[in-house]
C-alpha cells in the first residue's frame, strides 16, 4: 500500500540515518564518497510520496502504485517499508550508466540538493577491514551491494530479501542473493565507515577554486559588456556583413572601427607633400561617403568571418588596423564593390558583391617604403582573367605594352574619372607564355612600366646597374626584357615590389658562334628579407634566355652586393661542350675544376673546353683580393 504521506515524513525522520546508509552502501563506489554522500541524502528525503493518502485494504495486502502492502513486516504499518523500498530502487536506478538508448531517470544525475560549497565531505575512517569490505563491495554490482545491505543491516531473512528485490525491480534477485558474501561479517555494515550522518569535511582545491571564481567574474563582466552593446540604439554599431562576432573593445579598437573617423586625402596634397606614396593619395571612388560599406569594410579586416575569402603577401601582417587608417577608394567597380584602405604599412582590398553581404573578399599588401616610383597604381578587380588597377593621382596617362613584342607601339588607355583604368588581360600564371601585358604609366616627370604578378600591388620594371636603376623605355632594354620575361612566373605571388634586369657581361662564344650576354634579374620584395635572384644566359637568336642560377634572400646583384658570377655548359654548332662563365666588374679572375675539368682564365670570363654532363665547380677572384663563389 501507498501510506499516507505524513506516515511517511514520519518514517523518514525517525530512521533517517539508517535509510541513508543503506543508500550509501548501494549507491556504486566509483561516484565518490563526497558525492555518495550527497546523493544518499537526496535519494533519502526524495523517497516522501506524492500523494496524501494511501488506500488500505482489509486484508492489507492491496496493491497501488506498483507496490504491494506488507504483512507482518516491522515498521510496515509506519511506512518505514515503503520508504525503504523507494530508497533502495532510487539507489539502484542512480548505478545505471547514462547511454542514448535509454531515457534518463532522476536518479542517474547529480542531486540538486542537498549541496555543499567550498567543503569535500566523508565518512570518518575505519579499521582494515572496514577498508577491505568497501573494497569487496565495489566488486559487486549493484543488486549484489542490496541484498549485503537487506541481510546486514536490516536482517531480513533470504526469503524476504527475494521479495524486496524483487519489488526493487532487480531482473535476478537470486543471483544478487548468491553474491552477498559471508554473514559473518554483516557486523561491519554498521560501522562508522559507511555512516554518511557523521561526516568529516576538508576544503576543496583552493587555487583552482579562485582561478575558477577569477574566470567566472571575467565572464560575468563580458556578458554584461555584451549586454550594453546589444542595447545600443540603432542596432549598436550596425550591420556588419560577412564580420565575425564582437570581440572585447577598446578605445582604439572603436576608432579604429568608427567610417567617420576615415583619414581622407585632399586631391592636391600630393603636390606639395615631402612624401609622395599611398599616404597622398586622396578618397576617390563612387561610394567614398556610403557610411555603412566603409564600416562593413572595417568590420571585416578587424575580424574576418568564416565566409571571407582572405589573402595575403609574404610577409605582410594580417591583423585589424591599429588606428584609424585612411581611405583610398571606395566604389563599385564590374560585379563588385571595393573599397582600398591603407595604414601606413599595408594596403588592404576589401570586396562584396553588387548584392549581398554575405560573403567577402581580403586581401593583404605590405606597402612600407613606397616612393613616387612604386606607389604608381593598385590593382581594383580581377575578373575573367582582366585587370583593372587604380593609378596614383599624380598618373596623367596609361598604356598597354605587350613584352614580348619590344617593337610594337603602346596602346594607350582612357582613364575613368576616378583614375581606374579599363580592364586590360593579365598575364596568366600558367600556360604557354605567348604574351605578357605590362603597363606604362605616365605622370611626375617619367613614365614606369608595371606589371601584375598576381598581388595587390604591381610590380615596377626596371633596368641597370645595382644602384643606378631606371625604368625601361630605351628599344634596346625592352629587348632584352621580351627575352626574360618568360620567367616572371617564378617570382609571381612573392610579394614582389620591382624587378630589375642588369647586362652585367657580354661574351664572345668559342668558335666564333657570335657574342653571349649575361643578365641578373633581381625581384626586390617589400619585407625586403626574400629577394629572388637569377642570372641568365642569352646566346644570340635565341628567343628566351636559359637560368644559369638562382638563390633567395641573396644580397648579390644588389646595392648592397653588386656583383654575380654564374656559368653554364654550353655546346657549340659543331657540337663540343664547354663550361662558360662570366662575373660582373668586381672579378679579377675566374677558375673551374672538376668533372673532367681544369682551367682558369684572368678576367671576368671564363670558357673551357668539357665533356658531356660535366659537374663543375666554379670560384672567382675580385679585384681586391678575396674569394667569391658562384650565385646560389
Amino acid at each position: 500500500m501507498t501510506p499516507d504521506v505524513e506516515l511517511a515524513e514520519a518514517a523518514i525522520v525517525e530512521h533517517y540515518p539508517r535509510l541513508v546508509r543503506l543508500a550509501y552502501l548501494v549507491l556504486p563506489p566509483a561516484l565518490g564518497r563526497h558525492r555518495r554522500v550527497l546523493t544518499a541524502h537526496s535519494l533519502t528525503q526524495r523517497a516522501l510520496p506524492r500523494g496524501r493518502r494511501g488506500t488500505d485494504t482489509a486484508a492489507g495486502t492491496a496493491v497501488q502504485g506498483g507496490v504491494p502492502g506488507q504483512r507482518g513486516t516491522p515498521g510496515a504499518e509506519s511506512g518505514y517499508a515503503y520508504v525503504r523500498l523507494r530508497v533502495l530502487r532510487a539507489a539502484l536506478e542512480a548505478g545505471i550508466p547514462l547511454t542514448f538508448r535509454a531515457l534518463p531517470r532522476r536518479a542517474q544525475f547529480p542531486p540538486l540538493l542537498p549541496q555543499v560549497w567550498g567543503l569535500r565531505l566523508f565518512p570518518r575512517s575505519g579499521g582494515a577491514e572496514e577498508l577491505a569490505l568497501d573494497q569487496w563491495l565495489a566488486t559487486l554490482d549493484g543488486p549484489g551491494r542490496a541484498a549485503c545491505v537487506l541481510r546486514a543491516l536490516e536482517r531480513l531473512p533470504e526469503p524476504e530479501v527475494l521479495r524486496v528485490l524483487t519489488e526493487a525491480g532487480v531482473a535476478n534477485p537470486a543471483v544478487a542473493v548468491a553474491e552477498s558474501g559471508d554473514p559473518a561479517n554483516d557486523a561491519l555494515f554498521a560501522s562508522p565507515e559507511f555512516d554518511p550522518c557523521v561526516l568529516q569535511a576538508r576544503p576543496t582545491d583552493l587555487l583552482r577554486r579562485r582561478r575558477s571564481m577569477r574566470v567566472a567574474l571575467a565572464a560575468a563582466a563580458a556578458l554584461a559588456v555584451c549586454g550594453v552593446l546589444l542595447a545600443l540604439p540603432g542596432g549598436g554599431w550596425g550591420a556588419d556583413g560577412a564580420a565575425a562576432p564582437l570581440y572585447a573593445r577598446n578605445a582604439a579598437a572603436e576608432q579604429a572601427l568608427d567610417p567617420g573617423k576615415l583619414i581622407r586625402v585632399a586631391p592636391t596634397v600630393w603636390r606639395t607633400s615631402s612624401r609622395t606614396d599611398f599616404s597622398t593619395w586622396p578618397a576617390r571612388g563612387d561610394r567614398a561617403d556610403d557610411t555603412e560599406l566603409l564600416r562593413r569594410a572595417l568590420a571585416v579586416w578587424a575580424r574576418p568571418g568564416s565566409s571571407v575569402v582572405a589573402s595575403a603577401t609574404p610577409g605582410t601582417p594580417p591583423g585589424p588596423p591599429m588606428g584609424p587608417p585612411q581611405l583610398l577608394f571606395a566604389g563599385t567597380v564590374d560585379q563588385a564593390v571595393v573599397v582600398l584602405l591603407y595604414d601606413g604599412l599595408r594596403v588592404v582590398r576589401y570586396a562584396e558583391p553588387r548584392t549581398g553581404t554575405s560573403v567577402a573578399a581580403l586581401d593583404f599588401a605590405r606597402t612600407d617604403g613606397a616612393s613616387a616610383q612604386t606607389a604608381t597604381a593598385l590593382v581594383l578587380s580581377r575578373v575573367d582573367g582582366n585587370v583593372r588597377y587604380l593609378t596614383a593621382p599624380w598618373v596623367t596617362g596609361a598604356g598597354l605594352r605587350d613584352l614580348l613584342k619590344p617593337g610594337d607601339d603602346t596602346t594607350a588607355l582612357k582613364l575613368g574619372p576616378h583614375g581606374v583604368t579599363p580592364p586590360v588581360a593579365s598575364p596568366a600564371p600558367k600556360g604557354n607564355c605567348t604574351s605578357w601585358n605590362a603597363l606604362a604609366l605616365t605622370g611626375d616627370g617619367a613614365t614606369r612600366l608595371v606589371t601584375d604578378l598576381g598581388e595587390l600591388t604591381p610590380a615596377r620594371l626596371t633596368s641597370g646597374a645595382p644602384g643606378a636603376e631606371r625604368d625601361v623605355t630605351e628599344g634596346a632594354e625592352l629587348a632584352e626584357w621580351s627575352r626574360i620575361t618568360c620567367l616572371l612566373p617564378s617570382v609571381r605571388s612573392h610579394g614582389v615590389r620591382s624587378v630589375n634586369a642588369w647586362t652585367y657581361a657580354k661574351q664572345p662564344l668559342p668558335e666564333g658562334d657570335g657574342t653571349a650576354t649575361w643578365l641578373c634579374t633581381r625581384a626586390e620584395t617589400w619585407s625586403g628579407t626574400e629577394d629572388r635572384v637569377q642570372a641568365q644566359f642569352l646566346t644570340p637568336g635565341a628567343p628566351l634566355a636559359a637560368q644559369a642560377a638562382k638563390a633567395e634572400g641573396s644580397p648579390a646583384c644588389g646595392p648592397r652586393e653588386p656583383r654575380v658570377l654564374a656559368g653554364v655548359l654550353w655546346k657549340s654548332k659543331a657540337g663540343q661542350w664547354y663550361v662558360l662563365a662570366a662575373g660582373s666588374a668586381q672579378f679579377a679572375s675566374l677558375s673551374a675544376s672538376g668533372g673532367g675539368v681544369s682551367g682558369a682564365a684572368t678576367g671576368n670570363r671564363l670558357a673551357v673546353r668539357a665533356p658531356a654532363g660535366a659537374q663543375v665547380e666554379l670560384a672567382g677572384k675580385l679585384t681586391d683580393g678575396t674569394k667569391a663563389g658562384v650565385l646560389r
